[in-house]
This record gives structure tokens, sequence and C-alpha cells, in this order.
């Protein structure tokens, strides 16, 4: 039983998923409309009020989530925390409110996970599809054929900043509604031609407020009731109708939408314009279906992690001998260490698969080439903190460690970055590692046993030790090497 939060511009959401073997189902859901985008003040800074209103809510959450045997669980944010300036402040209160680890997730991986929960959902492999998610603070167009991906782009447009930026105080009249839905044109058009119809079979939209929409033309007799253009202009004519946000009244609407239902319907013309659609099939899917799928690809070792990282180090032509070689022995000597949990043990593997590709840019500080690439890089199912953990690993292959001191504090993180050190040290020195020859302890210091033989062996080893001792010095750690047989 896996559990998805989705930290949303609009709302927070929940749900609690099993598989049955073919799909998830959905045993548990929960919605708070927070609206943590409008949430925002003048310096793009959390308000104090938006910070307490969310933690509130997450503390609702945890509650949730504790009535569950959970095997995972796992939380994302979104677009305001991609763009607010103190969300480095906000994240640790919120973390403790739910208990759980909370990723800001890229606008790319949005899109991602939104298309793997509607492909999971739809199962049909041979359809080309284009994806529409509208999010209260951004927008993802995806473009797939069955479960592939073939295109994904996010848009910082969405209906909190869209509705409030047009329909100033909650007035609806038809130049607002017109200025916004050439507004959003204007935000896709230079990609546009990527993503119209002649790309595609058939467009879902997967968004609560694609939903929302498709629910009120249906429920409120616009049109033949499906989710045309035709009926969204329909629709528009019905909301300018009402003048103001505070006076709509549509059936199946609830009224905390009414407010961004206007820019929702905006940047949804806007797109159906621009893209071509004359008709879009609403879905109830989306990023939290793509996460519990995610969660269950990644319980039955189908990691798409792993295939990212397999692909990145094919797509910068590092030698994938050597990559093996160091994220094994790397891996083997973390396990010596005896960390105290394995939140270490994949970044580090897949650090070391990494740890040269910055030679694709130039073999003179490749590390630091390596670290900002991992860091920059689109790599599909990472977090940006992921890829922040294996861009230090990576920085901190070789060299000084002062440039990575600061997270040294955090013990397990020191010990993945002695092990990835010596990994690469013994990889360069060309020496089979034999965890039996080999004894290995970090505490108040470190210390490494190895053979007498590998010395006399390797001649440069001792060069290397010497330089890792110093290394270690200057952060005041004591580096012992011992020499048995």
């Amino acid at each position: 039983m896996f559990a998805a939060v989705d930290l949303g511009s609009n709302s927070f959401r929940l749900h609690i998923g099993k598989h049955d073997g073919e799909s998830i189902k959905i045993i548990k859901s929960a919605r708070d409309p927070i609206r943590l985008g409008a949430g925002l003040d003048g310096d793009g800074n959390l308000t104090p009020q938006a910070m307490a209103i969310a933690t509130q809510s997450l503390s609702r959450f945890a509650a949730i989530l504790s009535a569950y045997p959970l095997d995972a669980v796992r939380v994302v944010a979104t677009n305001t925390m991609r763009i607010a300036k103190n969300a480095a402040e906000f994240l640790p209160m919120a973390e403790r409110a739910i208990g759980c680890p909370i990723e800001i997730i890229s606008g790319e991986e949005e899109g991602r996970l939104i298309y793997m929960g509607v492909a999971c959902s739809l199962n049909t492999p041979g359809e080309r599809r284009l994806v529409l998610d509208i999010g209260g603070g951004s927008t993802e167009l995806i473009l797939g054929k069955g479960a592939e991906i073939e295109r994904v782009e996010s848009f910082t447009i969405g209906t909190v900043s869209q509705s409030f930026s047009f329909f100033t105080g909650g007035r609806i009249d038809a130049a607002s509604f017109d200025a916004a839905i050439l507004s959003a044109r204007g935000r896709i058009e230079d990609l546009a031609p990527q993503y119209r119809s002649q790309c595609w079979n058939k467009a879902y939209g997967s968004s609560g407020t694609i939903r929302a929409i498709a629910d009120a033309i249906a429920r409120n007799g616009i049109g033949d009731g499906t989710l045309s253009y035709e009926n969204t202009e329909a629709l528009k004519t019905r909301l300018i109708g009402f003048g103001d946000t505070s006076r709509i009244v549509l059936a199946g609407l609830k009224p905390d939408r009414a407010a961004v239902i206007v820019g929702g319907l905006a940047i949804l013309m806007g797109a159906m314009q621009e893209l071509g659609i004359q008709a879009m099939q609403p879905i109830e899917a989306g990023l939290r279906m793509g996460v519990l799928w995610d969660l269950q690809l990644r319980a039955t070792r189908r990691d798409r992690r792993e295939l990212s990282v397999r692909g990145f180090l094919q797509r910068f032509h590092a030698d994938e001998t050597r990559a093996e070689r160091v994220a094994e022995m790397a891996s083997a000597l973390y396990a010596r260490l005896k960390p105290g949990s394995d939140i270490y043990g994949k970044p580090l593997y897949w650090s070391g698969l990494l740890h040269e590709t910055g030679m694709a840019v130039s073999h003179s500080g490749y590390h630091k080439h390596g670290a900002y690439l991992v860091e920059n890089a689109d790599l599909s199912g990472f977090t940006n903190r992921e890829q922040r953990t294996m861009s230090m690993l990576v920085l901190g292959q070789k060299g000084n460690l002062r440039k990575i001191s600061d997270a040294l504090s955090d013990v397990d993180f020191a010990k993945a970055v002695l092990a990835m050190r010596l990994a690469v040290l013994f990889m360069h020195s060309r020496i089979d590692v034999s965890l039996d020859g080999l004894r290995l302890r970090m505490k108040s210091r470190i210390e490494l046993e190895i053979h007498r033989a590998w010395i006399t062996d390797h001649p440069t080893l001792s060069y290397w030790m010497e330089k890792e001792r110093e290394s270690w010095k200057e952060l005041g750690i004591e580096f012992s090497l011992r020499l048995e047989g």
C-alpha cells in the first residue's frame, strides 16, 4: 500500500492506493484547498500566514497517513515551492508536520509523473496522445505514445496567477477573458508546433481544473456536454454573465474552485486554440497516480531513475566499465562503514556510475564539470534534492573537502564521500578490492587497513593515500592507514 501527497499551488491532495495485480485502487483520498500560490508576497516569499495554514494542513494529512499500514509514502511539491524564495526555510517545518521528506520536483519531472499516471490508467500501448495538465501554478504539456514520453514541457502559468492577474477583485468581463486567453497562448506559442494535433491522435486533460471545467459543461447542459472547444466558449459566456467569481453558481462546481476556474478556463482555451485541440477527454488520473505507480515500480525493481542514470552515462560517452567498477566498489566500502540508514546507498551507487561524465567537458577538473552536469541535468525520476546529493558526491570524489565541508556534518553522508573517494582512488591505482583484505571504520577518526602488497604492487598508492590523509586532516579528521601481511 502506497501514499502520494501532492503539495500543489492551489490544493494539497492525498491518495492512498493499493496495487491489485493490474491496477492501483484508490482506497482513500483527501483534498485541502489552501491556495499556497496565493500566499506569496510581493518579494516572492511565502507569508507566515501561508506557512502556518500549510503546516496545519500537513498535520491533518499526517493523521490520515498514520491510520494505514503503508509500504512507502512520497510527498512532492510543485510550482509554488519551486519559486518561493524562502522555500528552504519552510521545508523543515513542513516535513516535521507531515512526518515525511518533501521533494520539490521540477516542472519536467511533474510532467513525467502526470503522464505516467495517465498512461498506466489507460493501458492503451499504441495510442499517440497529448496530455494537458493545468495546475494552480504551472501547466504541463506532455506528448507520448503508450507508456513512452516523447516530449514534456512545463510552463509557469496556472489557475491562481491567471485568475488574480486578469480577473482583479473577482470581476469577470469579456475583455479580461480575452486578455487572459491571449496571455496563455503567448506563453506556449514558441513550443506549440511540437505539440500540435498532427503529432497525436487523442488529447487528455488530467488536472482537477480540467475535470472541473468538463464537469461544469456536462452537468449544466452546455452544448452536447463534452469538453469541446465550442463548449468552452459557451461556458466562458456563462461565466461572463455572472459578472463576478463570488456570484458563480454552476451545478457540480465546488465553491472553492469558483475563484480560480476563470483563470483555468482561459489557459485551457488558449492551449486549445494554439495547439489545434477541438475536443479533449478529461481523465481521473495525473500527478498523484503517477507517484503511486512510480512507487509501485520502485518496489518491483523497475526504478526509472536507474534508466535515467544509464542513459546519462551513455549520452556523455563515459567509460561504462570504469563507472561500474567505481559504483560497485563504493557501495561495498559504504556497507563496511555501517551507516545508520541506507538513505545514501542508491545515490552513492549512481554517483559512482556518473563520476567521470564531466570528462565530456574537460579532463581538467572533470569532477567539477560532472557535479554541475548531474545537478542541472534533466534526469527523469530524480528530485532536485537527490540530484544535489549526487552532485556533491561527484564533486567530493577527489581534491580538497572544504568545498563540501558543511554537508559532511551528516555522518552517513561523510561515510558515503569517504567510500566514493576510496573507490575512485583504488580504481585509478588499478587495485581490485577484496573486502577480505580490507578493514575500514569511520567514527571520531578514519581507520583503514589494507594488504602491504597493495603498496608494493601499486607504487602510486602510497602517494595518493598521503594526499587523502592530508585532505581529511584539513577538516580536523585523522586518517590512519595500517598495512598488514
